[in-house]
């Protein structure tokens, strides 16, 4: 099996002042629970060694969230059929831009 290389989104999406750890950033108007998900672009370990998973957070627009994980094929997956969902990160609310600033910065310190 071939090993997921995650790529960022460009800086087109990836704009202003989004934390390096933003991999990308996608919007679905469909899913009111948690319309916002943005994937992490740190690899999760599956226990043999191999990096295999990527993390995410699905978002409200109050800012709160849930965390996951997905395996890197699905990811890829995922990507490919919601590239016309991607949405920048200024255009994120403020409540949401500050869960994921808190979130990563959680993750690094604590």
């Amino acid at each position: 099996m071939n090993a997921y290389a995650p790529r960022r989104q460009s800086k087109r999406w990836l704009d202003g002042d989004v934390p390096r750890e933003v991999l990308a950033i996608y919007r679905d108007k469909r899913e009111p629970s948690e319309p916002y998900t943005i994937f992490y672009a740190e690899l999760q370990g599956s226990g043999d060694g191999r990096r295999d998973s990527l993390v995410y957070i699905g978002l409200t627009e109050s800012g709160m969230y849930s965390h996951g994980e997905m395996p890197a094929y699905q990811v890829a997956e995922y990507r490919f059929r919601n590239a016309h969902r991607a949405c920048k990160w200024t255009d994120l609310p403020a409540a949401v831009r500050k869960s994921v600033v808190q979130d990563i910065n959680e993750e690094n310190h604590g």
